[in-house]
């Protein structure tokens, strides 16, 4: 199914949960995803990969088919370490592999966040109103996504401006948990940054992996889809959308208490 065929949002999932949303349930806080999420920004990850490939003498080239396969694994060092073990035939890994898959993530991740800060990347329809709705109304934000500090900075920055992370009560990124998404390891941390339980809560995510990782940590969980995710299977999900340009049917949708105009 093509992006931009399916309805926003999908009344048959949705409806049901949203009854007992709106009676059982008071949001205290948003977690949200932040690549493919907050802003579609895989296609940025790949060619920024592909400028440090070049950069460091590697014939090694992500095209969109590939970079779709890769994403099967989460964090920009493990799926370097995934291409190479089932997907390069061949090939001889050097005695420095783990330092030597570093040493490109860092020349990546200066690519990408260079990306970011020339406001080549904006953020998703939706978000931001929706970030300064949510914040204005009370309800805690966060950020769980297996992504650098570094990257979510500069997108943020870009997007929300200097003071971005004033939004935020808890930001959970990259390496600080043992286990990438789909573990739940990171909305693990981020649940307990906020002093909340799982059921106060509902994550926003943009994938089978992210969805996965949000349900393990026993939170609701909303999708919106990307160009490289619109295929993924979304079960267990609370509510699927394309994007939040009708923040109006999210907030029915979640029970989410705003706005009040």
């Amino acid at each position: 199914m093509q992006v931009g065929l399916r309805p926003t949002w999908r009344m048959e999932t949705a409806l049901p949960l949203l009854t007992n949303t709106l009676s059982i349930m008071t949001i205290k806080a948003i977690i949200f995803d932040v690549d493919g999420t907050l802003a579609d920004t895989e296609d940025g990850h790949r060619k920024s990969f592909n400028k440090a490939f070049a950069e460091n003498g590697l014939d090694w080239k992500w095209d969109v088919a590939l970079y779709d396969k890769l994403l099967k694994v989460t964090g920009g060092k493990e799926r370097i370490k995934y291409f190479v073990s089932d997907f390069l035939t061949g090939y001889t890994k050097p005695d420095n592999f783990d330092d030597f898959v570093k040493h490109l993530h860092k020349v990546k991740t200066a690519h990408y966040t260079a990306m970011l800060r020339e406001g080549h990347i904006p953020l998703r329809p939706g978000i931001k109103q929706l970030i300064h709705e949510a914040h204005a109304a009370g309800i805690k934000l966060a950020i769980a996504t297996t992504t650098t500090a570094e990257n979510v900075s500069a997108l943020l920055e870009v997007g929300l401006g200097r003071n971005w992370a004033d939004y935020f009560d808890a930001n959970g990124c990259g390496d600080i948990v043992p286990h990438k998404k789909p573990a739940p390891d990171i909305y693990f941390w981020v649940l307990d940054k906020l002093g909340l339980p799982a059921a106060d809560c509902i994550a926003l995510e943009d994938s089978n992996n992210g969805l996965r990782s949000a349900l393990a940590a026993g939170i609701k969980t909303y999708v919106t889809t990307n160009p490289y995710t619109h295929w993924h299977e979304f079960d267990g999900a609370a509510g699927i959308f394309d994007d939040l340009s009708d923040l109006a049917a999210f907030y029915r949708a979640t029970g989410l208490p705003l706005p009040k105009r």
